[in-house]
């Protein structure tokens, strides 16, 4: 939900439709860095709209924020932490700023050279994340964290963790539907996304037809790499084969730096891999591997 949107007789109307966890969109609370978001909302809309769902027995919320936007240094990734765990949310998503303006023109207010990178932008991840653990919560996989009480943690410390490619989930299913523009299905074998503009979408639901866009049919190697990496992401190991890392460069380099060990066929993320979780995983990605040199379509930074 969007804290600038969802007065209380939304939020009302959200617990009587039965959602019992929430997510609001924070980025970030420093109004320089919200304007070149466009994203300008106040620490009291944020507290507000908290205090809402926590009187009306939401059970969860959570709070997405990101490190690495324009003009967001050490002071400012402090700040944002400091009005975070004021509020103290049930989960927290720290993602990454990807920078792609030819995909969001909105970016073109600001340029890469306004935005932190390399050492300074980790820098900015570091301190985030070790006011998290500082404070109480939990590191449960990619970019997440909990406190104990969330169900997220729970299901976490019992191993049904699942992550899907919307996030994570407290259990795991075969089937996930996408509605409306732009959405994307799941199923084991596939992926489908919806089409992207709103007349076409209706266009197609008025003829009784799914309005389809585009989709992908995994094969076995895909759908054995997708579990490989699914488990990664929720346990911080998984089983491999040995004819598959045949003294590759990336695995070499990052078992000498302590980041993953190798028992078996257990390949295991030691806690100092826990930061470089996205990198790990990359080693199970074929189809990245394979596509590096292809044209530019996600963020560099």
């Amino acid at each position: 939900i969007d804290p600038r949107t969802v007065s209380k007789e939304k939020v009302r109307k959200i617990y009587d439709l039965g959602f019992r966890r929430v997510s609001l969109g924070v980025q970030d609370f420093n109004p320089l860095v919200q304007k070149l978001i466009h994203r300008i909302q106040s620490y009291e809309m944020v507290r507000d709209v908290t205090e809402n769902c926590r009187n009306l027995r939401i059970s969860s919320v959570n709070f997405d924020l990101i490190y690495g936007l324009p003009k967001q240094g050490i002071k400012e990734i402090s700040h944002t932490m400091d009005q975070t765990l004021k509020l103290r949310p049930d989960r927290i998503a720290l993602y990454s700023m990807a920078f792609v303006p030819w995909v969001k023109p909105a970016q073109r207010l600001f340029s890469k050279e306004d935005l932190p990178q390399g050492e300074e932008k980790r820098r900015l991840y570091e301190l985030a994340r070790e006011r998290l653990l500082s404070a109480g919560y939990f590191e449960i996989g990619l970019d997440h964290f909990a406190l104990k009480e969330d169900s997220l943690y729970q299901s976490y410390q019992e191993k049904k963790l699942h992550r899907n490619f919307m996030g994570y989930t407290t259990r795991r299913v075969n089937t996930l539907l996408g509605l409306g523009v732009s959405s994307i299905s799941q199923t084991t074998p596939s992926y489908h996304q919806n089409v992207k503009e709103i007349k076409d979408y209706y266009g197609a639901i008025e003829k009784g037809l799914i309005p389809s866009l585009t989709g992908h049919q995994l094969t076995m190697d895909d759908q054995i790499n997708s579990d490989q990496i699914r488990d990664v992401m929720t346990c911080f190991e998984t089983l491999v084969k040995e004819e598959q890392f045949p003294e590759r460069e990336d695995v070499i380099e990052m078992l000498s730096d302590g980041l993953i060990s190798i028992s078996g066929e257990t390949l295991r993320v030691e806690e100092e891999g826990r930061p470089f979780l996205r990198n790990i995983c990359s080693l199970f990605d074929k189809r990245w591997r394979e596509k590096r040199g292809a044209r530019q379509r996600f963020s560099s930074l």
